[in-house]
């Protein structure tokens, strides 16, 4: 019997990659078109990710995430949307300014993130359990501020994708599931191979596998060359896969892929391999998702 796999499609994320490959969506409707583009070629879920169509650069304004949202509603291809709440976290560290950060730092409160997740009320939305080193930046998300946001998720209906970058925060998501602050099973989506995160190999994967609460279940995504080989190794282990250009922009060495191409690339793998991809409703269904508009 195959067994079915939920597929996320990572459509654009925040990082400085525009000039990199030119199929990286930037405008409200880029980003939207790419999402549905990427449902019709067997994406379960769209991740969300909103852009400044001026600059190309991370936005966390409410109507870019309204106008991506209401473009995906309004067609005709049913997907899951998962709005990302973790933004507003970059600190850039400066000599010249140590306490308030340098050129680039943005720190948003847990109201500020939650903003689109709470106003637009997707099926899913992702958080981020913890602080990392993200390159040279430092992804700041303190402790008690991720209660404050867990809560606010959880008071508006939206289910959580618990997003775990090393190993520590996966340890801090059971603190919030054993507070009650997480209903229902929780999913966990394992980050792996940010510099300098948890790495992208199998001893990692397997080692987060084993702290998951029974109850739990998971995804894990690879960054760039890593991409296919950890989805693939991920759903031989028994989690769910994630693909898109916010992870990697290649859909083969040097050939910049469009999401809908990485989507389709991946069903092909799945589906030699014995795998097949849940529609969005046998994921609702599945994972106990509620439209809540």
């Amino acid at each position: 019997m195959m067994k079915k796999i939920l597929l996320t499609a990572a459509v654009t994320g925040a990082g400085e990659t525009t000039d990199k490959n030119k199929y990286v969506p930037v405008t409200p409707e880029e980003i939207a078109d790419s999402a549905i583009a990427s449902a019709k070629a067997g994406a379960t879920v769209a991740h969300v990710h909103a852009r400044d169509p001026k600059t190309g650069g991370i936005s966390h304004d409410i109507e870019h995430y309204k106008k991506i949202v209401d473009r995906i509603r309004a067609s005709d291809t049913d997907v899951i949307i998962n709005i990302t709440a973790g933004g507003g976290g970059d600190f850039i560290p400066s000599l010249d300014t140590p306490a308030a950060g340098g050129t680039g730092t943005l720190i948003q409160t847990p109201e500020e993130r939650h903003k689109p997740v709470g106003e637009l009320l997707p099926e899913m939305c992702t958080l981020d359990c913890g602080s990392v080193n993200f390159g040279e930046m430092v992804y700041m998300s303190p402790t008690s501020w991720l209660e404050k946001q867990a809560r606010l998720i959880q008071e508006s209906g939206v289910k959580p994708e618990i997003e775990c970058f090393d190993t520590g925060h996966l340890r801090y998501a059971k603190h919030l599931i054993k507070k009650g602050l997480i209903d229902g099973d929780p999913m966990f989506q394992f980050c792996l191979g940010i510099p300098w995160g948890a790495e992208a190999d199998v001893e990692t994967m397997m080692y987060m596998i084993n702290k998951l609460p029974k109850n739990a279940s998971w995804s894990a995504f690879g960054i760039g060359s890593k991409q296919f080989p950890v989805a693939l190794q991920a759903a031989l282990l028994g989690g769910n896969v994630r693909v898109g250009l916010e992870d990697n922009l290649y859909l083969e060495k040097g050939v910049p892929g469009r999401n809908e191409e990485l989507v389709d690339k991946m069903g092909n793998i799945l589906e030699q391999n014995g795998f097949s991809i849940m529609t969005p409703a046998e994921a609702r269904e599945y994972y106990q998702l509620r439209k809540l508009k």
